[in-house]
């Protein structure tokens, strides 16, 4: 799936997916809870497929990775792993249909206590 387009609320952040997108895998670690007010639903791709426009503000989260949001609206929009050539992208921000499915869900003994897992197969913890 190449060509697919996304972007923040208020739109001052806009990207372009120029490859194939990983199927969704939903987080449920504190820091995607934290950050999105949910867990975390996400796809992936190469950065090299990855064009954005504006000024995507990036946020330390840990030693390992970064996370990259619009200043002017607060979305959420990457997580960036630290020596790898990829994006996570949230996958709400996608715009139209996707034509991708979640199909597994990651740290899910830190999902918050007000919901319930979806139907959907669980990965290491």
């Amino acid at each position: 799936m190449g060509g697919k387009r996304g972007s923040c609320l208020c739109g001052q952040v806009t990207y372009r997916v120029d490859g194939p997108l990983r199927e969704v895998v939903a987080c449920h670690c504190t820091q995607c809870r934290k950050t999105s007010g949910h867990y975390v639903a996400a796809t992936s791709a190469a950065a090299d497929d990855l064009a954005i426009s504006g000024e995507v503000t990036w946020y330390r989260a840990s030693t390992t990775a970064r996370r990259g949001f619009c200043a002017t609206c607060g979305s959420s929009l990457f997580w960036a792993p630290d020596g790898e050539a990829r994006f996570s992208i949230f996958a709400g921000t996608l715009d139209g249909a996707t034509g991708l499915r979640m199909t597994s869900q990651i740290c899910t003994r830190n999902k918050g206590d007000y919901y319930d897992l979806p139907d959907v197969p669980v990965g290491d913890d």
